[in-house]
């Protein structure tokens, strides 16, 4: 633990203008960042006795070895300036807000040529316009089932509309009215076009203009006696109808608005936005964070926003943003809100009316997301302290286990020897530092000697980043440290090292560590057959109760490194049974491989090809044609497959793998 004082600034140092900043723990990991119209002032409050800092403020002065700044020019700087910095650096003290799901959005793919209808998930794609989110996937399918039957937009995917296309016959929404069959020119693109851009604005909100027009249609139909085509026209006014009723009217004058309540308490947060476009609620999603900062409900606010639109822009950056409580830079946040825009957007609190009602509703989703939430996980927060508080016990550690690494052995009788190693920080998964590792020093099976190759690469990793950033050099120099920053792949020490087994494996991972010289991380080993937990040198395991939080979270961080490894595992495997004679050719790419499978139609046929004929292939030439010919000469053939049945030889006239 460090004593802020050892690296407070000096008062002259901190410049008093505007600015984001950057704490950093003594792995020279970003570990908050903030930004203040004053970085002087700001900084100051950081440096209080310890005693008058909020619980949460005082862990982070406290991990912490050292801060910088950088100085802006504007406030809307460095409102942008951290947003990218948390985004990079992944602070662990800073709040970050984290979809509880992955929401679903209605798309129009714009960006092609025959624009299709979908439902979409995760990163937004250029030229691609979204409506919603949605809550459930279905929702989206029954919306758009009941449109098609006005706007008969393509939505098969790729194949089928290429299949479609060469057998030269639509698809059965082709044949039913819910597609214009563009694949077999039954519109031209630009017509097509012009229905995707029509569909596109009825999900946007002009939904009267449609509406309107097709009531007159069905008029006119009607007085021309074409009672059909007045019909379809009725049952088309309908669907739209109640296409239009699944997302009901809250506000009267047609607004597009995005409106963010939130709930909290002591330890968590709750956000709800509700995305209303056309006076309709077209969307609605929520988030759940732990507030790892002394922040209140304007900070919470801020964080919300620039999570939401960090990475959009233009029209999906509403004209309204309605909030419960203004950012503390208003001005700032409200410029960065409408320069992402592109034109001006109003930040504020509603006071009467629809929205203060509609408001309300919002937040009242928010506290049932909270409560729901904190059902759901059963006081995790409580837990995953009792948790590592039990195991610091249990292993006699000075302190709690904050990062915990996991390392498992993986192999099939033997072969495509692995090892995976997963870490657990503050008793939840960090799956961006998950890694995977080769047996490269032996072959064979033996799982002792491979845990102890694995811990002894992984750690002389560690100590070469400690002598790259000057904390550790053995001859005596000290280099620049890294200043960047971001996570390094081995930089960072665990206070426990898990290994799935028992004596054998924990004994090879403890002399590992022993023959680097490493004395200050704890070592255990936990056996699957009755969940005993070993440490190195003693002769007895340390039994933990069945029902103990420590214990389980040993063992989800024991199933997890071997759930990690049997993927890798296999997926080696899988690659090596793909592998063709024709990979030894020096010199041979997947394109000429392709080449000479199709020229040939399997591998058996090219064996029995001469050196002549394999250099009719385009491309191949006579040196290669040799090498070719060789390669498969000494590749053993496979054996013939057999009808069990019948007894038959099956012949092998089939396509090879390249």
């Amino acid at each position: 633990m460090a004593d802020p004082s050892s690296y407070r600034p000096k008062p002259g140092q901190i410049p008093d203008s505007p600015g984001v900043y950057k704490f950093r723990d003594e792995h020279r990991r970003v570990i908050y960042v903030g930004k203040a119209k004053s970085l002087r002032q700001r900084l100051a409050n950081y440096f209080q006795p310890i005693t008058s800092l909020h619980p949460r403020t005082a862990t982070m002065v406290t991990t912490a070895a050292s801060v910088e700044w950088t100085v802006v020019s504007t406030e809307v700087e460095a409102l942008q300036l951290e947003y990218s910095w948390i985004k990079e650096y992944d602070p662990r003290f800073n709040v970050k807000y984290r979809d509880d799901k992955s929401y679903p959005y209605l798309a129009v793919t714009m960006n092609e040529e025959f624009p299709r209808v979908q439902v979409m998930r995760g990163h937004k794609k250029k030229g691609v316009r979204y409506f919603g989110p949605y809550a459930h996937a279905w929702a989206i399918r029954e919306t758009v089932d009941l449109m098609l039957r006005v706007f008969p937009v393509r939505t098969c995917s790729a194949g089928v509309f290429r299949n479609a296309a060469s057998a030269g016959r639509p698809c059965l929404l082709g044949y039913i009215g819910k597609c214009s069959a563009p694949c077999v020119g039954r519109v031209t693109p630009e017509e097509h076009r012009e229905l995707a851009e029509e569909f596109s604005d009825f999900m946007a909100g002009r939904t009267g203009t449609y509406i309107r027009r097709l009531e007159k249609q069905m008029m006119l139909a009607a007085e021309d006696m074409e009672y059909e085509r007045a019909g379809r026209l009725r049952d088309d006014i309908e669907a739209l109808r109640r296409a239009m009723e699944k997302s009901a009217v809250v506000l009267a004058d047609a607004t597009d608005a995005d409106l963010i309540a939130l709930a909290e308490d002591e330890l968590e947060a709750a956000v709800q936005i509700f995305h209303v476009r056309g006076g309709r609620v077209r969307g609605q999603r929520g988030w759940v964070t732990d507030k790892v900062e002394a922040v209140d409900t304007a900070g919470l606010v801020e964080h919300a926003i620039q999570q939401l639109y960090g990475e959009e822009s233009g029209d999906t950056v509403p004209k309204e943003v309605l909030v419960p409580a203004l950012p503390d830079d208003a001005e700032a946040v409200t410029a960065w809100l409408s320069g992402r825009r592109g034109s001006n957007v109003s930040l504020r609190i509603p006071q009467r009316g629809d929205k203060k009602d509609l408001m309300t509703t919002v937040a009242r989703n928010a506290q049932q997301a909270l409560v729901l939430h904190k059902t759901k996980r059963a006081s995790d927060l409580t837990t995953r302290s009792r948790a590592l508080e039990e195991i610091a016990e249990a292993l006699d550690l000075d302190s709690a286990p904050l990062r915990i690494e996991c390392f498992d052995i993986s192999h099939l009788q033997g072969e495509d020897v692995v090892a995976s190693m997963v870490v657990f920080e503050d008793g939840l998964p960090r799956k961006s530092e998950y890694r995977r590792f080769q047996i490269k020093s032996f072959e064979g099976q033996d799982d002792v000697r491979s845990m102890h190759e694995v811990i002894g690469r992984r750690f002389r990793r560690y100590l070469a980043e400690k002598e790259k950033t000057g904390e550790w050099d053995p001859e005596g120099v000290v280099e620049d440290p890294d200043e960047s920053g971001r996570p390094k792949r081995f930089a960072y020490p665990p206070q426990l090292v898990v290994v799935d087994g028992g004596q054998p494996q924990v004994a090879a991972a403890r002399r590992a560590l022993d023959e680097l010289g490493i004395d200050d991380i704890a070592v255990c080993g936990l056996a699957k057959r009755l969940e005993e937990v070993w440490l190195p040198g003693d002769d007895d395991p340390v039994v933990l109760p069945r029902s103990s939080e420590g214990l389980y979270l040993l063992q989800r961080v024991r199933d997890t490194a071997h759930d990690f490894a049997i993927r890798y595992q296999r997926s080696k495997r899988t690659k090596r049974i793909r592998t063709s004679p024709l990979d030894v050719v020096p010199g041979l790419g997947d394109t000429r491989k392709r080449a000479l499978i199709k020229h040939f139609g399997s591998v058996k046929r090219l064996r029995q090809a001469t050196i002549e004929q394999i250099c009719e292939v385009p491309g191949m030439g006579r040196k290669t044609a040799e090498a070719v010919a060789v390669a498969l000469a000494q590749a053993a053939p496979a054996a013939p497959a057999v009808n069990m049945a019948t007894g038959e030889i099956m012949e092998d006239d089939g396509g090879g793998t390249a």
